[in-house]
């Protein structure tokens, strides 16, 4: 809304400054007008608008006295080379025979001086005719088909304002804000420069490929800047990159305080990259105070406004900007320029100030003045770095030659040029809107090869070219493109370097460093501190079983299941398989005590062999004594099959060894029992149990270690122990063990092996009464309730031992028992047949002394 009035009121002042008030049919100049510097009639005339002077004096402003007329002062060397490559431009359309025969080109040259109230007065000018009284009734008919401009994005916006109301196009070689390709605000908009929207990101991406995460930046402060700095942050916090502080400097403030206190929060800033998106006026207002402050070893990063300016590669400021960087337009060369430039002269027009201006500027002399007058007939070769006449560097002059022929092509095609065989047909009764739409359609190459057209939003391809600012072996500065930057193609391949060696700041042979937070080292994350940007961060270890394998990670990543984080946590490994193994200290020791078992059951079964024949073997039932003697070897041997890696046979075998072998000696003790009490009680007179023949004693063994191989079957069958990598009890540690498959097959194998050692306690307990000489049933008794003991305790303790322990548990409940029923059984009977030989007599064993 406020867009539409603003054209409004640009639209009554027009009218009423310049609207007929005496004859209707005259259009009659109202108040001063705005008069080109530089003019040429023709059929076509196009429109210039260069900011060839830096400086503008304001008025005083009163409500009283009309306000004096702007003084724009400052030659500016380089932008008047672009209105002369203008010309140059225009001339060599005019001398074509391909392009606009038998049309003539004009063209209007106004000053915006790069401010914009000069601006919107060259705007006008551009509308109107030169004579104070145009013999034409008043129409809306613009004195130019286009205009070329400005050079500055605010000044661009001006003009718009006011040439967008009479659809006359505009294509800027310089204005590169974001802003203007907005096709709806700015509809007859064009331009040969890329828009700030793709050099913002360029310039983003170039200082995360440098590692510089903390930068400064300064700007202008009108639209180029304040749009190009604020696209930049956008993207330089998507790459990851914080600024530090974001100030602005303005031309018409108060350079003595302004200009000043940007320069010193620069310098007491911590970042030691400064992003530099100025203008060619404030750049120079700016080095000129960062001069007296002394402002040295920062790492510049500029935009394409300045970062090929000749003008600033002297001696004066290259101890500042040296090493600078940038995005610029590729660098080409235009045919018969310099040629046409050298040729620049006041005797071309006498009268036209600017010429003259230019001249005295050049050589420091005056057209006035005797003491230091000038002849005119000085020669521009014999000048030394004169910006004017330098065309190393034809970028920003390239742009200008563009927008020329494209309007010139455009023409061409409205006029219908060539077709049909015939020449150019002119009449002067076009609406711009033809103009404005052969522009869009504009597609062409230019005799470089260069192809040149727009886009939807009026823009051209964004390419750059990456330029430093390095020393040639003659002492001289020179930019030397190191890379480029080119927006059409895919994310991640758009920047790259060639592989040129870059000057760094202040002569420096290493990169600098501009970081807010030194990098975290591998093993450590970010955490970001209250209050401060992300770039700002400390570093904390990562947590067990976490890593990071890169400097500066923003989170650590979580070890795969079965892996683990080294010491400094930088890398995943394996984690530690535990299983009791034979290499180590307990389960030597276990396997030890196992063997040592075992042989000592064979030893006793030696001694037992070797007394068979005596009383005292023969009254211990010698086959069930050897059967149990076999089984605790075995027992002591099934131990064995605890330590080693879990594999699947193992943990089948372990199990169901186990029990089977413990069900078949607590068979073998139970038999044993049994006979015991049925001796006791028949040796008394008033007793007739039957005798427990040898048959039925081997039946009752078999029959009892058959049902435990029975269930050991069903458990094998239906749910088997199977090996177990258990990573929940520790998280630095996979614990290899056996997972009994079934519980119920555990726990009843378990159970019937404790039954079977209840059923021989008790029995046991009720022969205790036998004579003393004869003690077996009180030795089997101390054997089951230490067996007892050993497998009650065993349940706790194989719940609530960790790991590997738990095997040990198990491993020790098993020889704990087997050596109790061992010496419990078998020590006092081996010490009678070793040691009290006399004792081993049939009337001993009677109780008959």
């Amino acid at each position: 809304m406020c867009g539409h009035v603003h054209k409004l009121l640009l639209l009554v002042l027009f009218v009423g400054a310049f609207g007929a008030e005496e004859d209707p049919a005259l259009c009659k100049m109202m108040g001063s007008s705005a008069f080109p510097l530089l003019s040429k009639e023709g059929d076509i005339t196009i429109g210039g608008a260069f900011s060839i002077h830096s400086q503008v004096s304001t008025p005083s402003l009163s409500f009283i006295n009309t306000p004096e007329p702007l003084t724009c002062s400052r030659i500016n060397f380089r932008e008047f080379r672009f209105a002369q490559t203008m010309i140059f431009a225009i001339e060599e359309i005019n001398n074509s025979s391909s392009l606009l025969p038998n049309i003539s080109v004009g063209y209007k040259l106004f000053d915006t001086c790069g401010s914009t109230l000069p601006s919107t007065r060259a705007a006008m000018g551009l509308l109107n005719r030169q004579d104070e009284t145009s013999r034409r009734n008043c129409s809306s008919q613009s004195s130019v088909q286009a205009v070329i401009g400005a050079s500055e994005s605010s000044s661009t916006i001006v003009m718009l304002q006011i040439l967008g109301i009479f659809q006359v196009p505009m294509i800027s070689h310089f204005a590169t804000c974001a802003c203007l390709s907005n096709r709806k605000q700015y509809p007859t908009f064009f331009r040969t420069i890329p828009s700030d929207f793709y050099q913002s990101r360029a310039l983003a991406k170039l200082v995360k490929h440098f590692g510089w995460t903390w930068v400064g930046a300064v700007r202008s402060d009108n639209d180029y800047g304040n749009n190009g700095m604020a696209t930049f942050i956008k993207a330089a916090n998507q790459e990851g990159v914080c600024v530090e502080y974001s100030e602005a400097i303005s031309r018409t403030a108060d350079r003595s305080d302004q200009v000043a206190r940007v320069v010193k929060v620069i310098k007491t800033g911590s970042a030691r990259v400064l992003i530099a998106f100025l203008a060619q006026a404030e750049m120079n207002i700016l080095l000129e105070e960062a001069l007296k402050q002394n402002l040295t070893g920062l790492q510049w990063v500029g935009s394409e406004s300045w970062i090929t300016a000749g003008h600033l590669a002297t001696k004066r400021y290259s101890g500042i900007l040296m090493g600078s960087l940038g995005f610029t337009l590729r660098k080409t060369k235009i045919t018969g320029l310099q040629e046409f430039l050298l040729q620049v002269n006041p005797s071309q027009d006498p009268q036209n100030d600017l010429l003259r201006e230019f001249w005295e500027e050049t050589f420091s002399c005056s057209f006035s003045h005797r003491q230091t007058a000038c002849s005119g007939s000085e020669r521009l070769q014999d000048v030394i770095n004169n910006p004017f006449t330098d065309v190393s560097e034809l970028r920003i002059s390239n742009n200008v030659y563009k927008a020329v022929y494209a309007v010139a092509h455009a023409m061409h095609n409205m006029l219908k040029c060539g077709q049909s065989g015939e020449a150019c047909v002119w009449t002067d009764d076009f609406e711009p809107q033809q103009v404005l739409k052969h522009l869009q359609e504009a597609n062409f190459t230019l005799q470089s090869g260069e192809r040149q057209y727009f886009d939807e939003n009026g823009d051209p391809a964004a390419t750059y070219e990456l330029v430093n600012w390095q020393k040639s072996q003659a002492g001289d500065t020179v930019f030397v493109a190191v890379g480029s930057y080119d927006a059409s193609l895919p994310n991640g391949k758009q920047f790259t370097m060639n592989g040129i060696n870059i000057a760094w700041a202040a002569g420096s042979p290493k990169r600098p460093k501009s970081v807010c937070s030194e990098s975290c080292l591998p093993g450590f994350r970010q955490a970001v501190i209250k209050g401060k940007p992300i770039c700002c961060f400390s570093c904390i270890p990562c947590a067990a079983g976490e890593i990071s394998n890169s400097t500066s990670s923003a989170e650590c990543s979580q070890c795969p299941m079965e892996y683990w984080s080294n010491e400094d946590n930088s890398k995943c490994i394996p984690k530690v398989i535990e299983f009791l193994s034979y290499g180590e200290t307990m389960g030597a020791l276990l396997a030890s005590f196992s063997l040592f078992g075992a042989g000592l059951t064979l030893v006793v079964s030696c001694i037992f062999l070797r007394f068979r024949h005596t009383p005292l073997v023969k009254a211990s039932n010698s086959e069930l004594s050897f059967l149990l003697l076999f089984s605790l070897t075995l027992c002591f041997l099934c131990s064995l099959t605890f330590i080693g890696k879990p594999t699947e046979w193992s943990c089948m075998l372990r199990h169901t060894a186990f029990g089977i072998t413990f069900a078949l000696c607590m068979s073998c003790i139970l038999a044993k029992t049994i006979v015991v009490v049925n001796a006791f009680r028949a040796n008394r007179p008033s007793n007739t149990v039957p005798q427990c023949s040898a048959a039925l004693q081997r039946a009752s063994v078999l029959s009892c270690t058959s049902l435990q191989v029975l269930v050991c079957l069903l458990w094998l069958t239906l749910s088997p122990p199977y090996p177990y990598k258990n990573t929940a009890y520790s998280t630095e540690r996979i614990i290899l063990e056996c997972d009994v498959g079934s519980p119920v097959g555990f726990w009843g194998v378990l159970g019937y092996i404790g039954l079977l050692a209840a059923l021989c306690l008790i029995l046991a307990f009720l022969a205790r009464k036998l004579p003393d000489n004869f003690n077996e049933a009180k030795f089997i008794t101390f054997s089951m309730l230490i067996f007892c003991a050993v497998w009650v305790s065993f349940i706790p303790a194989y719940v609530s031992s960790p790991g590997k322990f738990t095997v040990a548990v198990e491993i020790f409940a098993i020889l704990a028992s087997s050596f109790g029923l061992l010496f419990c059984i078998f020590a006092p009977k081996c010490y009678i047949l070793l040691l009290k030989p006399e004792k081993n007599t049939k009337k001993h064993m009677m109780g008959r002394n």
